[in-house]
């Protein structure tokens, strides 16, 4: 069997306890491989700023300029930034040796040449695989638009399995502000661990305590209410986005979990319950919109005033907004 990342966090660890797991972040955790800086790459906290209409709606390129590239690889996120999508979106799983890697899936089968679930195999494991020639086969081929990515085998490391150290890299070298919305994935094997390590990497990149939410270039997204929770207990300052696919009675007002800000429906409840935003508004929540790819879902999404429009085709949005 596997080793585990680590302890689990107990239920009611106090508050304090938790900070200082974090906080100890300059010191290396077990599993962490030589490819990560000592001391953290500089990162572009400039606000994101723009001399187009839509100033305040953000283009978020979901799992990189997925529509393109195979998801959540260094190639996606290229394209993303290449196409110049002002945030990118990953979703985070721990590997077996306690590795944050970005896959959406709890097993790898769909997007990679190899099987078994994230959570049970080790980072090496998982960079033995080939994550980006699924997205040469069907359906892709025969497309009216043939994806803007071309499969070379010879460049591993572009689509290789990507931890998110990596993609902290990517994003601190891109020589611009690019925001970054982490998803955890729940329900997981590791629990509450997979919300420590995620702070404890933030935190070698100085990104973990930023001095307010508004000011922070990254923020955390769950459909798990108690992993929201537990990163707001360590670090209040980190923006928080609660996702929300089914519309139930209970969040129909337009409330959300304590202390969380932003909301992220599904673009089904905007269409199904545009009201819903304005409810949302109402209530002081910023709205981010997943996943918006047609084009007049783009154009709801843009009279209904929310705050992020998050695609699988960023440049396509781009281009609608006339950026």
């Amino acid at each position: 069997m596997a080793v585990g990342p680590g302890p689990a966090l107990t239920k009611g660890i106090h508050e304090k306890s938790y900070i200082n797991q974090y906080n100890v972040c300059h010191r290396s955790p077990p599993g962490r491989t030589s490819a990560v800086p000592r001391t953290p790459r500089g990162w572009h906290h400039d606000a994101v700023t723009t001399h187009a209409p839509q100033l305040s709606v953000q283009v978020v390129a979901h799992r990189g300029a997925s529509e393109d590239a195979p998801e959540h690889t260094l190639a996606a996120y290229r394209k993303a930034i290449e196409d110049g999508a002002d945030a990118l979106e990953c979703d985070v799983r721990l590997t077996a040796d306690g590795h944050l890697v970005c896959v959406h899936d709890r097993r790898v089968n769909r997007t990679s040449n190899g099987r078994g679930a994230v959570s049970a195999l080790e980072l090496a494991d998982l960079a033995a695989l080939d994550f980006g020639s699924w997205k040469t086969g069907e359906p892709y081929r025969g497309r009216v638009e043939e994806p803007d990515w071309e499969h070379r085998p010879e460049d591993r490391e572009e689509t290789s399995v990507l931890t998110l150290e990596r993609l902290l890299e990517l994003v601190a070298d891109s020589g611009r502000r690019i925001e970054l919305a982490i998803e955890t994935k729940h329900p997981t094997r590791w629990a509450g661990q997979v919300e420590e390590k995620l702070l404890g990497v933030l935190g070698r990149f100085g990104l973990a305590a930023p001095a307010t939410a508004a000011e922070s270039p990254v923020r955390i997204m769950s459909f798990s209410a108690r992993s929201l929770h537990r990163v707001r207990a360590a670090a209040p300052t980190l923006p928080t986005v609660y996702l929300v696919q089914w519309l139930s009675p209970r969040l129909r007002d337009g409330r959300l979990p304590a202390g969380v800000g932003i909301a992220g429906p599904s673009v089904r409840i905007v269409r199904n319950h545009p009201g819903y935003v304005e409810r949302l508004k109402r209530a002081g929540h910023q709205v981010h919109v997943w996943t918006v790819n047609e084009p007049e879902d783009v154009d709801l999404c843009l009279e209904l005033g929310v705050d992020a429009i998050i695609t699988n085709r960023p440049r396509a949005v781009l281009d609608q907004l006339g950026r």
